[in-house]
């Protein structure tokens, strides 16, 4: 979750290394460090607490100089955020430094075997042991000592370790957190995710576990962690840099709302056949035959994408006619899971690193089960374990609340649930048809949605000082009331629950009152019988609430008269079919977070406590 960025090559390392981490602030850090080798081979390292700014500072007033470094953005695991313990760490001599993400699990038994052979250690840290395993371990050649360090180590955890004795290298490693590296003309560079070296280079791979990349002015030399040469398939990608500046806005958070539109559009495009209304999912390595002989579908992901994979069952289940459960990444493998041959496993991550749901696709693997990967990131962990993949068009997110990378992941679903039910031939031609149109014009009624923030920001005024919410919605809804309480706690830090409208009687009527604002999802197809008995129990649901003398704020269809005469504040939508409905309707609730995040004075980017990519568990 903490950010690494490295760089060798013969521009001055600090800018780059500082802009890098600057990019990968949205990954929630407390402390960052630097360190570079400078002229004299002397290693300059420097830390501080809190923000990058503070390290600037320091910078400022005792500057370092030198072509090659490595920089760190620390989140506490172990030990306090102090200066102390930021990162680089150092061994005794101060000849190695060490950036590391993840944890040591096995790192008190191995310090306490260090200080009997005569080590100190000045920090509360784990990672200090392996700057002192690598001292221990060197004999002249870094990667040689960093091979045996790694072998050491219990855990999950990715590397980049200088030393002045070893110069003009720097050595990668990885076993669990993502490390990407990206390649240069004459310079190279090491980092924890995409957009810190965007900037620099497109053309980049991640390590797989086991990896070891050796970095130095004349290229990237890969190992495996036993000194076997590996080969890994390069990626260009496609994101403009600019994708990942604010562009104007205030915040990353609304930039990344306002790019829906365009994101949804890309995640479609050529993957639907306007006049055929056939799907065309090309990286599959899952036959048509096995596409329609699975007996069940598993999706497996954690937080945003927990409630796409909730959302995506009613998509599945009604389009494909095959049974769907939903886990959390967190809790599939500790129940020993029954997949098998005849289960397609679909595991979502934006970042495609996300610790907890690539151990699940391990175990769904492990038994037998082909695994589809739904991720933003090409090359990443996940998508290069799966046997097909289906890549969202987002682009980078950097507000660490998942907006455009949560309709992007509702958009490739809908497109799996249609392609799985033409592959089993239950989703007959002329429903595609329609199913397509309507999708087509996700887009520009989204447009239409965004160019009303004038809505969200009147009732953030009136709503901002609330200290509980309710999200109520039934159906394929239920799930976007769970992700609209999710996106107002993350970035306001009000508590906030979703819950099944159907369920009040069982226990939430209990907190309506006069101060509870309920967010009510009463949105209805218009052409479907089914998706009218919902709307019309919604309806009575929202009377439960006037009835206690709460307050409502319906998200309901343009022109719908009966909410209207119910609910305190209505804010419309276009009408769609019903399993494309939750992809307008979540875009009020994120605008409707925000504003009331920003009424706050909070943090939107970066929420307390939370790291955008969660890559150990």
């Amino acid at each position: 979750m903490c950010g690494i960025v490295g760089y060798i090559g013969d521009q001055a390392a600090v800018p780059i290394i500082l802009d890098g981490l600057k990019r990968l602030e949205y990954r929630g850090y407390d402390s960052a460090g630097i360190a570079v080798l400078e002229k004299g081979n002397c290693l300059g390292v420097r830390r501080a607490q809190g923000k990058l700014r503070n390290l600037e500072e320091v910078l400022r007033l005792n500057p370092v100089e030198g072509s090659y470094g490595i920089g760190h953005t620390r989140w506490a695991t172990h030990g306090r955020p102090t200066e102390e313990n930021a990162h680089p760490h150092r061994d005794c001599h101060g000849d190695i430094v060490v950036v590391h993400n993840g944890i040591v699990e096995n790192y008190l038994a191995l310090k306490q075997q260090l200080v009997e052979e005569g080590h100190k250690f000045v920090t509360e840290t784990d990672t200090e042991i392996i700057a002192h395993l690598v001292e221990k371990y060197f004999d002249g050649n870094l990667e040689s000592a960093v091979r045996d360090t790694v072998k050491r180590l219990t855990g999950v955890f990715a590397l980049s370790v200088i030393s002045r004795k070893d110069p003009n290298k720097i050595v990668a490693a990885r076993s669990g957190p993502p490390v990407v590296v990206g390649l240069g003309d004459g310079e190279y560079f090491v980092a924890s995710d995409v957009p810190a070296i965007l900037g620099y280079t497109r053309d980049m791979f991640f390590l797989a576990d086991g990896d070891m990349a050796i970095l130095t002015r004349d290229g990237v030399h890969l190992t495996d962690f036993n000194g076997r040469p590996v080969k890994r398939q390069v990626s260009h990608i496609l994101w403009d840099p600019i994708m990942a500046e604010k562009g104007g806005y205030k915040h990353f958070m609304l930039k990344e709302i306002y790019e829906q539109p365009r994101a949804v559009r890309d995640t479609t495009l050529g993957r639907v056949g306007q006049e055929s209304g056939r799907i065309f999912l090309d990286e599959m390595d899952i036959s048509a035959k096995e596409f329609k002989e699975f007996r069940q579908v598993r999706i497996v992901a954690c937080g945003t994408s927990w409630h796409a994979a909730l959302a995506g069952k009613f998509m599945i289940e009604r389009l494909a006619r095959v049974p769907v459960e939903v886990d959390y990444g967190s809790e599939f493998r500790y129940r020993d899971p029954l997949v098998g041959k005849d289960t397609l496993t679909v595991v979502i991550s934006q970042s495609g690193e996300t610790a907890d749901t690539l151990a699940a696709q391990r175990e769904a693997k492990s038994k037998g089960s082909k695994t589809l990967a739904i991720c933003n990131v090409v090359g990443s962990m996940i998508t290069r374990e799966a046997a097909g993949t289906l890549i969202t068009h987002a682009g980078p997110e950097i507000g660490v609340a998942s907006t455009k990378a949560f309709t992007c992941q509702l958009t490739a679903l809908f497109l799996l649930a249609m392609y799985l039910g033409q592959q089993r031939e239950v989703l007959d031609e002329a429903t595609s048809k329609r199913l397509v149109e309507q999708l087509t014009h996700l887009p520009s009624q989204m447009e239409d949605i965004l160019r009303h923030d004038h809505i969200y920001e009147d009732l953030a005024k009136l709503l901002f000082r609330s200290s509980d919410f309710l999200y109520l919605g039934r159906g394929i809804h239920f799930p976007i009331a769970l992700e609209g309480a999710l996106k107002l706690k993350e970035i306001s830090y009000i508590h906030a629950e979703g819950y099944p409208a159907g369920e009040m009687k069982h226990g939430p009527n209990a907190l309506i009152d006069e101060n509870l604002p309920t967010v009510v999802l009463a949105t209805r197809d218009f052409a479907d019988p089914n998706s009218h008995l919902l709307y019309e129990k919604t309806l009575s649901n929202i009377q439960e609430v006037k009835a206690r003398e709460g307050k409502v704020i319906a998200v309901a269809c343009e022109g719908d008269q009966e909410v209207v005469k119910t609910a305190d504040h209505v804010i419309p939508i276009a009408t769609t079919h019903e399993l494309l409905l939750p992809i307008l309707e979540v875009v009020p609730l994120q605008l409707l977070a925000y504003h009331i995040a920003v009424r706050r004075g909070c943090d939107v980017d970066q929420p307390r406590n939370l790291a955008k990519s969660v890559t150990v568990e």
